[in-house]
């Protein structure tokens, strides 16, 4: 399958500072691939109407905001035909940060973040469990998150699909 984008060397080089850190000043880029701070940010923007930059984001330490548990909850339905009205409710709850629709076991899977324990279990049957279609939910409760990082740019675009 083909990479529906056409990257070059320099876009891959952008790309990997702006992974790294997505403020890094675009003349320090440049002055890296020895190109002007114009060019940087005109491929930035090319790459952004392109829907491949989609936004940068800032990452909070949610612990020293009061938010001491992080959850991730798999989601049983009893009907899948109105998944998108479930989405849509869950996006209303502010605890929910993540939803992703999947295969395997779960029709849902969350990531949540609470004060506590009674936060978590408020949360689950007030809110969560409320909806209509949730049929229960199975909770998991992370202890530590050890890294976080985003898929490696560099093994991602060198990998050719054999043909």
């Amino acid at each position: 399958m083909a990479s529906e984008f056409q990257l070059d060397k320099l876009d891959k080089t952008i790309l990997q500072y702006l992974i790294k850190d997505a403020r890094t000043p675009y003349l320090e880029i440049a002055r890296a691939c020895n190109v002007s701070g114009a060019t940087v940010h005109l491929r930035v923007q090319k790459l952004e109407k392109q829907g491949l930059i989609q936004g940068s984001r800032l990452m909070l330490d949610y612990k020293k905001l009061g938010l001491g548990v992080r959850a991730f909850l798999g989601v049983y339905l009893d009907n899948t035909q109105h998944f998108e009205q479930i989405f849509d409710d869950l996006e209303q709850i502010p605890e929910v940060v993540e939803c992703h629709y999947t295969t395997g076991t779960y029709a849902m899977f969350l990531k949540v973040y609470c004060r506590d324990t009674d936060h978590l279990r408020d949360l689950l049957i007030d809110k969560i469990q409320a909806i209509p279609s949730v049929r229960r939910t199975e909770t998991f409760i992370s202890l530590k998150e050890n890294f976080h990082k985003e898929p490696s740019l560099s093994s991602i675009l060198e990998t050719k699909p054999e043909e």
